[in-house]
C-alpha cells in the first residue's frame, strides 16, 4: 500500500473533501487523525476508517486557535508517535456570492482565520517533527477560485490565493529537510460546502448534472474521491521529487466545453 505505516493529520476531515481524503488514506494503510470542529461527524469518519481495518482518531479542534492546534498535534504524536503527512483542508464559505461592499471586516477576519491562518498554524506545529526526521508531506487544499473566481466572494478567494503563496514559500524553506509542500485546487466539487449554492434549488441532482454538462469539459462535477486520488499521489513516494506545485482537479475547468 502506498501509505503503509504513515501517519496523517487531515483538517476538516469530518465530511466532504477531507473525509474523502481520510478514507482513501486509510485504504492505503495510513493512520489518520480526523481534525474538525464537528465532533460527531469526525467520529463517524473514524468509524468508517476502522471498518476498513485502519487506525484513526477524532480530535475536535478549531484550527484558527493556536493553543488548540498545538494540543491537537501533541495528541497525534502521543497516540501514533509521529506525523508524516499534513492535509490542510479545513475551510468555511459563509456565502456563495457577496460584493466587496457588503463584506464586513468581521467576516473577512473569520474566513481568513480558518482558511489561511489555520493552515499556517498547523504547518508551524508539525514542521519541527518533520524536520527532525527529515521527512514530511504537506498538502494544502486551495481552490480553483484562487486563480479563476467564478463569482464575487473576495474573502474566500483571497484566502485560498494566500494558501498558494504559503505553499510556494514553505516548499522553498523546507525542501532541504526533504519535506514536500504542494497544493490541490479543486474545481466545483459536490460537498456540504456547496450547500449554500443549492439551498434554494428544488431539484439539486438536476442542478449538478446540468452544471457539469454546461461548464465542465469532462461533463460532470467533481467528487471528494477525485480530490483524494491526487492527495494520495502527493502524500506518497510517487511524488518524492515534487514540491512547490499546484494541481488543478476540476475535470478540465477553467477550459470551456465546445459548443457544437
Amino acid at each position: 500500500m502506498l501509505l503503509s505505516d504513515r501517519v496523517a493529520i487531515v483538517t476538516g476531515g469530518a465530511r466532504g473533501i477531507g473525509r474523502g481524503i481520510a478514507l482513501k488514506f486509510a485504504d492505503e494503510g495510513c493512520s489518520v487523525a480526523i481534525v474538525d470542529v464537528l465532533a460527531k461527524e469526525a467520529n463517524d469518519t473514524v468509524a468508517e476508517v476502522s471498518q476498513k481495518g485502519g487506525k484513526g482518531i477524532a480530535i475536535k479542534c478549531d484550527v484558527s486557535q493556536s493553543r488548540q492546534v498545538q494540543d491537537m498535534v501533541d495528541k497525534v504524536i502521543s497516540t501514533f508517535g509521529n506525523v508524516d503527512i499534513l492535509v490542510n483542508n479545513a475551510g468555511i464559505l459563509p456565502a456563495h456570492k457577496m460584493p466587496v461592499t457588503d463584506v464586513t471586516e468581521e467576516l473577512w477576519d473569520k474566513v481568513m482565520a480558518v482558511n489561511l491562518k489555520g493552515g499556517f498554524l498547523c504547518c508551524k506545529a508539525v514542521t519541527p517533527y518533520m524536520k527532525e526526521k527529515k521527512y514530511g508531506k504537506i498538502i494544502n487544499v486551495s481552490s480553483l477560485g484562487a486563480k479563476f473566481p467564478p463569482a464575487p466572494t473576495i474573502y474566500y478567494h483571497a484566502a485560498k490565493a494566500g494558501v498558494l503563496g504559503m505553499t510556494y514559500d514553505l516548499a522553498c524553506e523546507l525542501a532541504a529537510y526533504n519535506i514536500c509542500v504542494n497544493a490541490i485546487l479543486p474545481g466545483f466539487t459536490r460537498t456540504p460546502l456547496q450547500d449554500i449554492v443549492v439551498e434554494s434549488i428544488a431539484d439539486k441532482e438536476a442542478y449538478f448534472l446540468d452544471f457539469g454538462k454546461k461548464n465542465v469539459p469532462m461533463q460532470r462535477v467533481g467528487t471528494p474521491e477525485d480530490i483524494a486520488g491526487v492527495a494520495v499521489f502527493l502524500a506518497s513516494e510517487l511524488s518524492a521529487f515534487v514540491t512547490g506545485e499546484t494541481i488543478i482537479v476540476a475535470g478540465g475547468m477553467p477550459l470551456k466545453p465546445a459548443q457544437l
